[in-house]
């Protein structure tokens, strides 16, 4: 691709949406969706289209969502509503084809509601108290072409780039978000301009900017996604941001169990450096940025920022202590502001559409909306993005249809290894920071787990702190010898042997990790264990007795 200017990114925004003249046959393949054997599906689209020396495009697409329904196929034919099909085999493909080339109408059997269906895209409005999806992160996922850089371009990619460089300073742009109300989608919350302001203003050689991909939540997969997805889209906030806080260099840090990710952001670097959006002289100005990758070998700490930079550095990714804060001597000793990738992907629609539009999606001080993956006994498991303030009982009953046993659920857990256990009473509980924290639990990355009665809540707990304890790196007493001494006690509780003070003796080492530990890791490991006492006790008190059932 040429090099773009200023006045190619104008004429693109001004353009409509290029339309479908030709059939068009597009593929889920993202890691969902090829471990459902996507591949097999394009590659028999792609085969039958090519043999018949039929003019149609057959494209790829990142995840829609709905992984439950994974291979999905979506097909436009033009001039007509786009249908989308799960659960595609390559024989039924063959099929698609055979109706599309003898001008039949499309098959019946097999559809499932197309995205349009499902979401409204950023800029649509929000219809309050409907159980629909709202998607600014996840609006291009599903729909373009990740590995085209002007599929991109087509639905204005790198429009907010162009503004920010060419009407706006960093102060306005920090301005901006401190209006829309972003907070960290890490887990932790913490305003994003302010930590962009921080950064800013902190002196040092250089600045730095990393985008934190090592997602570690059991059972969450939005950044992976995102990532395979729409990677420009990350990509871009990247720039952004190395822009407002004046880095002429950014990291992605990626977990090397992401192979797909790594390859698709890989791509969308080399071509915006082709079309001249990254790397000298960005669009003509004198903003230079550069941006490489570096993997993570899959250590749950290393989502932790102080242990990150460790890692990125080349040595053992284990947490410091703060302060100083990595916005004031983060990597290599200069100032460093570490984003996750949720939060970089919502960063061009802020620019582009304002802190205003943000700000008025949402509920209270929990503003934008927030990507979940969905795992467990839910009839639709997949990833879903909701506008704050959206219910749990919107989300797991509505969106994603219910229990999918016989058994009615009974609790959903949020926010990871560190988050909760929140029981189906409270599903109506809106889904903000406050109101989560408030049950015991936390947003954390995007992890929702879902459970009927038949879990067992004992084991569960069990589950979680044993994968605390394998996480844990050992540098600090709390977490390395209070996590392995509650884990002790739960084994105890489990094979009925424990006794009351045991329960209270977990309740104090509990205390004791949260108070003490060095990093969250440690002082989120007994939160699971926290909430299930809190809520289920009766389950507890039965093993005291009981043992194992």
């Amino acid at each position: 691709m040429a090099k773009q200017t200023f006045a190619d990114l104008e004429a693109r925004a001004k353009a409509p949406i290029p339309t479908v003249d030709k059939p068009t046959i597009k593929v889920g393949l993202s890691t969902c969706g090829m471990a459902a054997g996507a591949e097999p599906v394009f590659n028999a689209l792609n085969a039958t289209v090519k043999s018949g020396g039929l003019d149609w495009k057959i494209a790829r697409t990142g995840c829609a969502g709905m992984c439950s329904m994974e291979p999905l196929v979506e097909v436009a034919l033009p001039g007509q509503t786009a249908v989308m099909y799960g659960e595609v085999t390559p024989e039924f493909a063959g099929q698609i084809v055979d109706a599309i080339a003898a001008g039949k109408p499309l098959p019946a059997n097999g559809r499932v509601p197309s995205i349009a269906e499902l979401a409204c895209i950023a800029g649509e409005p929000v219809a309050e108290g409907e159980a629909k999806q709202y998607r600014i992160v996840m609006r291009n996922c599903g729909v373009i072409d990740p590995e085209e850089i002007d599929e991109y371009l087509d639905r204005g990619g790198y429009q907010a780039l162009a503004k920010a460089l060419s009407h706006m300073t960093p102060e306005d742009i920090i301005d901006e978000l401190k209006t829309a109300g972003l907070r960290g989608r890490g887990g932790a919350g913490f305003p994003v301009w302010m930590k962009w302001l921080l950064t800013r203003e902190s002196p040092g050689d250089e600045h730095f900017i990393v985008c934190n991909a090592d997602e570690g939540d059991p059972g969450a997969y939005m950044d992976r996604s995102v990532l395979e997805g729409d990677p420009h889209a990350v990509l871009e906030g990247m720039i952004i941001g190395g822009y407002v806080i004046g880095a002429r260099n950014g990291i992605f840090y990626i977990r090397a169990e992401y192979p797909l990710a790594i390859q698709r952001i890989e791509k969308a670097i080399r071509q915006a450096k082709a079309a001249g959006l990254l790397g000298a002289n960005i669009l003509g100005t004198d903003f230079t940025f550069n941006v490489e990758i570096r993997l993570g070998a899959g250590a749950f700490v290393c989502g932790e920022e102080t242990a990150l930079i460790a890692s990125v550095e080349g040595k053992r990714g284990t947490p410091s202590p703060r302060p100083p804060y990595p916005s004031v001597k983060g990597l290599w000793g200069q100032p460093t502001m570490i984003n996750n990738v949720e939060s970089l992907a919502n960063l061009a629609q802020i620019i582009q559409r304002g802190g205003e539009w943000f700000s008025g999606i949402g509920l209270g001080n929990s503003k934008g909306t927030k990507v979940f993956a969905v795992t467990g006994k839910v009839k639709h498991a997949g990833l879903v993005e909701i506008p704050m303030g959206v219910t749990l009982r919107q989300v797991v009953e509505g969106i994603c249809g219910g229990s999918a046993t016989s058994s009615p659920i009974k609790a959903v857990q949020t926010g990871g290894p560190s988050g909760g256990l929140i029981p189906a009473r409270e599903l109506d509980t809106p889904i903000t920071y406050e109101h989560l924290q408030k049950l015991g639990s936390y947003m954390g990355s995007g992890g929702m787990i879902v459970m009927d009665e038949t879990d067992d809540l004992v084991e569960l707990s069990k589950f979680y702190l044993n994968f605390c304890v394998d996480e844990s790196c050992g540098k600090c007493a709390p977490c390395r010898i209070g996590g392995t001494q509650m884990l002790r006690l739960l084994d105890k509780i489990a094979d009925g042997r424990g006794t009351q003070e045991d329960v209270a003796t977990i309740r104090r080492l509990a205390h004791a990790m949260d108070r003490a530990s060095l990093c969250g890791l440690g002082q989120g490991a007994p939160n699971p264990i926290l909430s299930a006492l809190r809520y289920f006790e009766p389950e507890f008190r039965d093993r005291l007795v009981s043992g194992k059932n």
